[in-house]
């Protein structure tokens, strides 16, 4: 394939590039870029430690964890795929420091693998491969086609769950309030879950269809706090396994940088909010193991490992394609060691971190799920019950002014009475929310005022229960 395919471009190494210039104009800039951003660099470190963990930037290679051949090949496939690039760019698109990449650079270009095709900023040049360095990358590209953040080693991310573990976190009753604010909970259930989070243990919420439990679940994570580490990829047994993940994480943006655009932490590791992270019915074995793609020789980590640190809610449980049985005993030591076993492409076993309070909602009895032995490991089991009639008013209450009918107790006693009582029909949580969107609706097709009237409030019960 030649060259342009790949989006490089041709070269030049003549006199406009002056050589003996690369190390003491870029030594000099970053000296005192340093300087300049020292105090920042300490007030950022200090925030973050305080929660127990902050990647720092590596001053070498060696502190990095990773060897200059890794990186040489990293920075040929980068160039290979994004075509010619400017060092600094290099070093921000490897999350690796300029001046650990520079060295590399210039040993690349002084083999004939790269060459300068124009000057850049701050004393800096644009690098291109040569003929000889296309088709090196293009032999990497065989064997492994990463071209992306450099991989951060296990040990350190193993260290980065211990230092920012759930079981560190102290959560009293202040914590549950602040975390289910937005949402009606009796005291009762706060005091039946606190015990439950303060652990950081696997729990069973169980209960009828439509009273909270997903809402609760997806709650719980708030009470550990906001932001935590995590790296981009992860370096196993010389193998890059992606555990970023756009969909399950959402990353909380730093502007703090150096005058050069370098941040002021390691640039492999991305702050986001502490995941919670949900899966239902779709829920298959593959999902829970290292998945590896063979033509990219890249492994995906499994959802458990996306979900260290935080909260992996098992969603309709018992209704996956895979039994409970089946689920169960493949995490029957991990929810009591906290550590699971991974294997790799290798056929190895690893050990990873097993940190996550792991939530089962269901709405089937949690003793015709599993056995004794798998209920002990999770110690403790909630129901989620019925809303009592003053708690149905209340979530009237709570709900009616965002979807901009006013429900009076009145009105409320009547569909109580009417539609539930008096048919012997049990009441939900979701109930309320439900059928005042269904009169909404109504009221609005028909150009009337938003209001809760018998025509509307039969409207609502019609179409909402016509099956059930």
């Amino acid at each position: 394939m030649s060259l342009a395919t790949y989006g490089t471009e041709p070269f030049v190494d003549g006199p406009d590039v002056d050589v003996s210039r690369i190390e003491t104009e870029s030594m000099t800039i970053d000296e005192s870029a340093l300087g300049a951003v020292a105090s920042a660099r300490r007030a950022n470190q200090s925030r973050d430690e305080s929660t127990g963990f902050y990647p720092r930037k590596p001053a070498t290679l060696e502190e990095a964890g990773l060897t200059a051949d890794f990186v040489e090949k990293l920075i040929c496939r980068f160039l290979l795929v994004h075509g010619a690039a400017p060092g600094r760019r290099i070093g921000r698109e490897t999350g690796l420091p300029f001046r650990t990449v520079e060295p590399l650079l210039a040993r690349l270009k002084a083999e004939m693998f790269l060459a300068y095709r124009k000057t850049a900023a701050a004393g800096d040049y644009e690098y291109v491969l040569t003929e000889a360095g296309a088709d090196r990358a293009r032999r990497y590209m065989q064997t492994c086609t990463y071209a992306e953040t450099a991989p951060v080693p296990l040990p350190d991310y193993i260290e980065s769950v211990t230092a920012q573990s759930l079981t560190l976190h102290h959560i009293g009753p202040r914590n549950l309030e602040m975390a289910f604010s937005d949402i009606l909970l009796e005291a009762g259930m706060l005091d039946s879950l606190g015990p439950a989070i303060n652990a950081g243990r696997g729990m069973f919420l169980y209960g009828a269809p439509g009273n909270g439990k997903t809402s609760i679940a997806e709650r719980v994570v708030r009470c550990y706090g906001t932001n935590m580490w995590i790296p981009r990829t992860i370096m196993v047994e010389g193998m890059c396994v992606r555990l970023f993940d756009p969909v399950l994480h959402e990353e909380v943006v730093s502007e703090d940088s150096t005058m050069l655009g370098e941040p002021l932490e390691d640039a492999r590791w991305v702050r986001i909010r502490r995941p919670t992270v949900v899966v239902g019915g779709e829920l298959t074995m593959e999902q829970l193991e290292l998945r590896h793609d063979p033509v990219s020789n890249v492994c995906e980590a499994p959802l458990q490992m996306k979900s260290n640190c935080g909260v992996l809610l098992i969603d309709d449980f018992g209704r996956q394609s895979m039994s409970a049985s089946v689920l169960l005993n493949r995490w029957i030591v991990p929810l009591e060691k906290r550590y699971d076993f991974q294997k790799i492409p290798s056929g190895k076993k690893i050990q990873i971190p097993f940190d996550q309070l792991v939530v089962f909602a269901t709405n089937l009895e949690p003793r015709d799920l599993v056995d004794e032995a798998f209920l002990r490991r999770l110690p403790y089991k909630i129901e989620v019950s019925d809303p009592t009639v003053e708690q149905f008013f209340r979530i009237c209450d709570l709900v009616g002014p965002s979807i901009g009918i006013r429900p009076t107790r009145e009105r409320v006693s009547t569909l109580v009475e009417r539609y539930f009582t008096s048919v012997g029909r049990p009441m939900r949580c979701c109930h309320p929310r439900d059928l005042l969107l269904q009169m909404r609706s109504y009221c609005s097709y028909h150009g009337l005022p938003l209001e809760f009237s018998d025509a509307a409030m039969a409207f609502a019960v019609k179409n909402y229960f016509a099956v059930m």
